[in-house]
C-alpha cells in the first residue's frame, strides 16, 4: 500500500480527503436537528434560545481551533521523521494545553457569559433560554478541546477514517440524546446543551481508548522529559498563540460581514446570512483536502523528502482545483433551487439573485486561499500564518470601509474576494520558506 501511495499521491490524497469532507458534512446536520427540535416546541424563544448560545460557544471553540491545526502539523513533522517517543509527546501536549484552557474557561464563565450577553443582545425570553443553555455547555468545554487535540493527533497521522468514526459517534449520540431528553424527559434547552455536553465527553473516552490500541501497535513510550521538553513546550506554545491570533483576526474579519450587512438594511443583512452558507459549505469541502495536505506535508518535512513534498503540495492543490470547479457548476445549475430552500421569501429570492455572480465566482478564487492554509498548517509556520491573516485582514477591512458605501452589496461581495486573493497571495509570498523548514525539523525530530 505505501508503495502504491509513493506512485499515486492522489489516490492518497481522496483516501485522506473524504472522511474529513464526510465528517465535516454532519456539522451542520447537527446544526439543523438541533434547530428542529426546538422548533417543535411551543415558543420560538426556544429556538432563538439555542441558536445565540450555539453562536457564542462557536466563536468561543474556533477561537481554540489552532488546538487541531497546530497538532496536525507537530505529529505529522514526527510521524515522517520516524520519532515514536515525539508521536506521544504530541498527544499528551495537546490534552494538556486543552485541557488547561477549559478549566481556565469554566472558572471564568461568569465573565465570558456578561460579555457575550452584553454584545449579543435578544429579547428577555431569548436571553434567558439562552443562558440556561450556556450555564450547561460551558462544562462540556473540556472534552471539547481535549477533542480538538485527539482529532488533530489522528488527522496528523493519517488516520482519517477513526477520525470520521469519532466526528460520527459524537454528532449521533447528539442527536439521539436531543431528541431523548427534549421529547421524552421534556428538558427543553437545558436538555439540549446536555446533550451536547455528553456527546463530547463519550466521544474524548471513545477517542481516547482508540489512539491508546492504536499506540500499543505501533510503538513509542511515554516520556516525561520529553513531554515536558521546554524547547517543544515553548514552540507549542508560540504556534498555538499565533494561529489563535490568526483566528481571532479571521473571525472578526468574517464578522465585520454582517455588520457591514446590517449598516446597508435588514434585506442585505437578511441576503447575505443566507448567501454565507455556500462559503461556508464550501470551505467544510476543500477542508478536507487542506487537512490531507497539512498531514502529507508535515510528513513530508518531518522524514527531509523535498521532492515528495512538492509531489504532494501539487496533487492536492490541483484535486481541490477540481472540487472547486465541481461547487462553481453546482451552484452555476441550481443556485437559485438553494437559495429557495433557504427561504420562501420572494423579495429575498429575487435580491439575493442579483449577487449569485459572487458566489460562482468564490470556489475558484477561495480555493488557494484554503489550501495554502493546510500547507502552512502542515509546516507549523504559524508566524507567517499570523502575519499573513492580519495584512489580509487589515486590507479587507479598509475595503469593507470603503467598496459597499460606493457600490452597495456588491461592494461587500468584491471586498470578501479581495480578502481570499490576499490572503492567496501572502501566503504565497512565504511559500519559499515551507521548503527551508525541512533542515530545522531534522535536527528538532531526532530521537534523544
Amino acid at each position: 500500500m505505501t508503495k502504491l501511495f509513493k506512485k499515486d499521491p492522489y489516490k492518497k490524497i481522496w483516501i485522506l480527503s473524504w472522511p474529513t469532507i464526510l465528517s465535516n458534512l454532519t456539522v451542520p446536520l447537527l446544526g439543523a436537528v438541533d434547530t428542529a427540535v426546538m422548533g417543535h416546541l411551543p415558543d420560538a424563544s426556544y429556538i432563538g434560545g439555542v441558536a445565540i448560545g450555539s453562536m457564542i460557544f462557536s466563536f468561543i471553540y474556533w477561537g481554540f481551533g489552532f488546538l487541531r491545526m497546530g497538532t496536525v502539523g507537530f505529529v505529522a513533522q514526527a510521524k515522517g521523521s520516524k520519532n515514536l517517543n515525539e508521536v506521544r509527546a504530541v498527544l499528551a501536549r495537546a490534552l494538556l494545553i486543552g485541557i488547561t484552557i477549559s478549566l481556565v474557561l469554566i472558572f471564568l464563565q461568569d465573565v465570558i457569559k456578561y460579555f457575550s450577553f452584553m454584545l449579543v443582545v435578544g429579547e428577555v425570553k431569548v436571553e434567558y433560554f439562552a443562558e440556561k443553555y450556556f450555564d450547561i455547555r460551558i462544562w462540556g468545554a473540556p472534552a471539547t478541546l481535549a477533542n480538538y487535540g485527539l482529532l488533530g493527533w489522528l488527522l496528523g497521522m493519517q488516520y482519517v477514517r477513526m477520525a470520521l468514526v469519532i466526528q460520527l459517534f459524537i454528532n449521533s449520540l447528539n442527536i439521539f440524546l436531543d431528541l431523548i431528553f427534549v421529547f421524552k424527559f421534556n428538558w427543553g434547552v437545558e436538555g439540549v446543551a446536555l446533550a451536547t455536553a455528553l456527546s463530547q465527553y463519550s466521544g474524548f473516552i471513545l477517542g481516547l481508548i482508540l489512539i491508546l490500541l492504536k499506540l500499543k501497535k505501533i510503538g513509542g513510550k511515554w516520556k516525561r522529559s520529553i513531554i515536558f521538553d521546554k524547547t517543544a513546550l515553548s514552540l507549542a506554545v508560540k504556534v498555538n498563540r499565533d494561529i489563535f491570533l490568526r483566528t481571532l483576526a479571521l473571525i472578526l474579519s468574517w464578522s465585520l460581514v454582517t455588520w457591514t450587512s446590517a449598516g446597508l438594511g435588514t434585506t442585505v443583512l437578511a441576503v447575505n446570512a443566507i448567501l454565507m452558507n455556500f462559503q461556508s459549505f464550501l470551505a467544510h469541502g476543500l477542508d478536507g483536502f487542506a487537512s490531507a495536505t497539512s498531514a502529507l506535508v508535515g510528513e513530508s518535512l518531518g522524514a527531509g523528502d523535498k521532492k515528495e513534498l512538492r509531489r504532494n503540495v501539487i496533487a492536492a492543490t490541483i484535486m481541490a482545483v477540481i472540487v472547486a470547479g465541481i461547487y462553481t457548476i453546482v451552484y452555476l445549475i441550481i443556485g437559485n433551487s438553494l437559495v429557495a430552500l433557504f427561504t420562501n421569501i420572494d423579495e429575498l429570492r429575487d435580491y439575493s439573485s442579483n449577487y449569485l455572480v459572487w458566489i460562482f465566482l468564490s470556489p475558484l478564487i477561495s480555493v488557494w486561499a484554503y489550501q495554502l492554509d493546510g500547507i502552512f498548517i502542515g509546516a507549523t509556520l504559524s508566524k507567517e500564518m499570523r502575519n499573513a491573516m492580519i495584512l489580509s485582514a487589515t486590507i479587507y477591512c479598509l475595503c469593507m470601509g470603503i467598496l459597499p458605501y460606493e457600490y452597495g452589496n456588491h461592494g461587500i461581495w468584491l471586498s470578501i474576494m479581495l480578502f481570499m486573493v490576499v490572503r492567496a497571495l501572502t501566503l504565497i509570498y512565504y511559500y519559499p520558506r515551507v521548503e527551508k523548514v525541512i533542515t530545522k525539523q531534522n535536527n528538532l525530530f531526532n530521537d534523544a
